[in-house]
């Protein structure tokens, strides 16, 4: 049977080499100086063979040592291997949502989902465009629209879409309060790139018709969500992104309409996927979270 050194030794034979210094390679170790010189000593007398000089002010290898170094090293590297690939893998999964969604519904909650699952690195990406599920490599997307979304894939739905008018509680309450679907002529009305409010009106309040004094364009709806909180005007909104702030008193509902849609938001995801485990992990906990709207609460 063959007789090994102590691994111990080993390893700070290995540190102080690689530093070439006793005492770098025992603040790397966390021992003290006499020990890791300690330990050479011991390895040299196991060995029988010199593996430093000693010099005045720092330590060189001998040939001896430089050929036992490399033959080391590799012999650790390998052992350092094999014990990672017993470990519990960290599993990822990399989530697509729109800016609005992530910063309005999924950045609030998202810390639930990462404690409930520690062994999942989650990685979210925020776009408008529909995710590439191969070339982007998403493994799950939230999306607003109706099934169908591509061959290959599922859906669920996570909310229905409805939409409802929002502003400040200031706004609505204040010089010009808003009592009715005709005050928003008096108001600024928020725009974001769905550009739903002619729809709104329309259906509303058919042939009547309501100019608005201006109106606000954004690119994105949490950015006309925030006009609205600050008091800048009257947004279109749905549950996933305002709910927290009606909750909050941020924002209110001035008006009873609500605007159906046979639209929703859905999370989207291949029928085969790349990491099954996690992405079914993250779809079952998107829908837990959005149950409490379809029994009429907040999401």
């Amino acid at each position: 049977m063959k007789r090994f050194p102590p691994l111990n030794a080993l390893r700070v034979f290995e540190a102080a080499a690689r530093h070439q210094n006793f005492r770098i390679a025992a603040e790397e170790l966390g021992v003290t100086q006499g020990a890791v010189a300690q330990q050479v000593r011991g390895l040299e007398a196991a060995l029988k063979v010199r593996l430093f000089d000693r010099l005045p002010r720092k330590l060189a290898l001998t040939d001896e040592g430089r050929r036992y170094l490399t033959a080391i090293q590799r012999a650790l590297d390998l052992i350092a291997d094999a014990t990672e690939s017993l470990r519990p893998q960290q599993t990822g999964l990399t989530l697509s949502v729109t800016p609005s969604f992530a910063s309005k519904w999924l950045v609030p909650r998202l810390g639930r989902f990462t404690q409930a699952n520690p062994d999942v690195d989650v990685r979210v990406v925020a776009a408008e465009e529909l995710a590439d599920f191969q070339r982007d490599g998403v493994d799950i997307a939230v999306r607003q629209g109706k099934p169908p979304f591509g061959p290959g894939l599922s859906a669920d739905l996570l909310y229905p879409l409805a939409v409802f008018a929002v502003c400040s509680p200031a706004l609505r309450h204040g010089k010009e309060p808003l009592r009715n679907l005709e005050d928003l002529s008096r108001h600024v009305l928020l725009h974001d790139a769905h550009g739903l409010w002619p729809v709104f009106l329309q259906k509303a309040l058919g042939d009547r018709q309501v100019t608005a004094a201006k109106a606000l364009q954004f690119s994105q709806s949490a950015l006309a969500i925030d006009a609205a909180i600050a008091g800048q005007g009257v947004a279109l909104a749905s549950d996933p992104l305002v709910a927290e702030d009606l909750e909050a008193g941020r924002l209110c509902r001035p008006f009873d309409f609500v605007l159906e849609a046979d639209i929703g938001f859905y999370a989207v995801a291949p029928r085969t996927p790349r990491h099954p485990d996690p992405v079914r992990r993250m779809r079952a906990w998107l829908i837990e979270q959005c149950r409490p709207a379809f029994a009429g609460q907040p999401g």
